[in-house]
């Protein structure tokens, strides 16, 4: 994460900034082991699998793997800038905020994001002017036929893009901004063609468009939507991805979720209108993605603002499978989550403006097993024996693994569909679960077993063995000479080494991570291992070490086998590349 703080004066704010007493102030926090232990406060949840690290000054949550370090921390709750957490964290600590180090190529960056985002609220601020003059017209008359206020136009900032080559161009450049910062803010575009004097000529990105501004939570102005107003093609037009911008990252109305506190729930919608006409109505909470599919990173985002999304897609096809796509993300990130269920193959505008605000309030919010078992059953002719047994043979998959209450629940209905016995269906999920998985009866207790966290295994599998090894390291009780840059293989692991090695806590290592994706990585490997005492934590690493160089060592056989298929019996190089390979076989003997 950029930052210009001096480093040594971020670490202090670290360490006086208690992760245990912070993190109390929001969570109900219990010891257990080494660890502290409550309800994630990210998601909604009824066993604990938040966790604090007081050793390393971390937090990660193991279901929907929100972590990072107390900056991270206040940063996610109070869903505010690194710069706010910051001061936050400094008034708390009664650390006076520091002069600012220099770093020319960080003010160059900020400086040109500062320009970008100045022009692209200028830009918002001429369509929305362009909208009530006549050069808006079009635009207005189709936001009125929408069925669309004074007060929810405004709110939105809603604009007009008018029916002319450059307005918009010749408008900022009169302001001082280059062609060349409009084209990188994505509001102009360079023409083919030159003028009279050999200069390239400039255009607007949005010409004859009903305009959407895309603000983030932090009231920036980052991007725009378009949506055609005439025959010209595409019908909706975003912004691509800029400096200030990426449309994978960034959800519309984010300015408005942030102002929403306590929100049970986030409505994700797949259009800008959707959105409008939701809110003019008085649903909170809704948000659309920028023109892609539903991507892990929005996810993310949205799990920053309430513990479950609802998703409100229309119901054609192209919605059904964005659907299908949207509960996949949310279940692999471990976000609860519902399916609005719309009906008459209504979208979310239509249906509100239909049956107004109750009737919303009142719409069902299925499952995702539930809607998977409807997408399901529509692909199967139900009056048929065929058809049957393929809809119960691809049901059991979906229910066998639900919990018992909602398992039975759709069992129930699958014995009405089809009309076959409750025994049978259970026969067949048994077929799926295999002799080691089997499927219970609701009621039936099942085997005990020994449970341990996710991530604190003490004899963690061969998959994760360069991650436990880093782990142990971060613990500063390992004898650095023990483990080399060697023993990792991608560069993510061997950055966190280097960072180790020079001296870096656990707790300034995470915000070096270059992305959202590896910094929960970052956090999930630095977290502390269980181990009462050096001594295992250093038997524990002489068995990662093991399995990493077995691994290391086998590879480099199957590669020399390979090597040696390959090659004609008398090639000159198989006798050195045999001795190689029995050499590597004679080592794998002694591990």
């Amino acid at each position: 994460m950029a930052s210009r703080y001096p480093a040594a004066w971020l670490d202090e704010l670290r360490s006086r900034s208690d992760i245990v007493q912070v993190v109390s102030g929001y969570v109900g926090l219990k010891k257990s082991g080494r660890k502290y232990w409550g309800l994630c406060p990210f998601h909604g949840e009824k066993t604990a699998s938040f966790s604090v690290d007081a050793e390393h000054q971390l937090y990660y949550c193991f279901g929907c793997k929100a972590g990072g370090n107390v900056i991270n921390f206040i940063m996610e709750i109070e869903r505010c800038s690194f710069h706010d957490a910051v001061e936050l964290l400094a008034e708390r600590a009664h650390i006076p905020m520091p002069e600012m180090e220099d770093d020319p190529e960080y003010e160059l960056r900020r400086s040109r994001r500062l320009r970008l985002l100045d022009a692209n609220r200028r830009a918002a601020q001429f369509y929305h002017e362009m909208l009530f003059k006549p050069e808006g017209a079009a635009a207005l008359a189709y936001l009125r036929r929408r069925g669309l206020s004074d007060g929810v136009i405004r709110k939105f900032g809603l604009g007009a893009a008018p029916d002319q080559w450059s307005a918009l161009t010749d408008k900022l450049t009169s302001d001082g901004f280059t062609a060349e910062e409009l084209v990188t803010a994505g509001l102009a575009v360079a023409g083919k063609n030159k003028n009279a004097a050999g200069e390239t000529r400039y255009f607007d990105m949005f010409r004859n468009r009903a305009i959407f501004p895309i603000i983030d939570m932090y009231k920036n102005v980052i991007a725009f939507g378009g949506r055609s107003l005439g025959k010209q093609e595409p019908k909706y037009l975003n912004t691509s991805d800029t400096p200030v911008f990426n449309k994978r990252k960034g959800v519309y109305a984010a300015n408005l979720l942030r102002q929403q506190r306590h929100l049970d729930h986030v409505i994700l919608v797949e259009g800008y209108m959707d959105v409008v006409s939701l809110n003019q109505f008085g649903v909170e909470g809704v948000c659309a993605t920028l023109g892609t599919a539903l991507t892990a990173e929005q996810a993310r985002l949205l799990r920053r603002f309430a513990p479950a999304v609802y998703l409100g897609y229309d119901g054609d096809s192209a919605g059904q499978h964005a659907i299908l796509r949207g509960l996949e993300i949310m279940e692999q990130e471990g976000i609860p989550v519902r399916v609005l269920d719309f009906p008459d193959g209504l979208d979310p505008d239509e249906f509100i403006r239909r049956d107004g605000l109750e009737g919303f309030r009142n719409l069902p919010a299925i499952s995702p097993a539930v809607y998977r078992l409807r997408r399901l059953k529509e692909q199967h002719d139900l009056s048929t024996r065929d058809g049957k047994i393929g809809y119960s043979r691809a049901a059991a998959e979906i229910i066998r693994p639900l919990d018992p209450v909602e398992r039975e629940t759709c069992l129930r209905d699958l014995v009405v569909e089809t009309g076959f016995s409750r025994e049978i269906l259970l026969e067949q999920m048994e077929l799926h679960a295999g002799k080691e998985n089997p499927v219970r009866e609701p009621g039936v207790p099942k085997k005990p077993v020994s449970v341990q966290r996710p991530g604190e295994s003490a004899a963690p599998p061969d998959t994760s063995a360069q991650e436990t090894l880093l782990s142990l390291l971060a613990t500063g009780q390992i004898p650095k000479d023990m483990i080399s840059e060697k023993d990792f293989d991608d560069d993510e692991l061997k950055s966190i080494y280097a960072g180790l090695i020079s001296g870096k806590s656990p707790a300034a290592l995470v915000d070096t991570a270059p992305d959202d994706e590896t910094h929960s990585r970052y956090v999930r490997i630095l977290l502390s291992p269980i181990a009462d005492s050096t001594d295992q934590l250093i038997s524990m690493a002489n068995q990662c070490l093991a399995r990493i160089r077995k691994s290391a060592l086998q590879k480099r056989y199957d590669t020399l086998m390979s090597q040696i298929g390959a090659l004609p019996p008398d090639d000159s190089s198989v006798p050195a590349l045999l001795k190689e390979a029995q050499d590597v076989q004679a080592k794998l003997r002694l591990l």
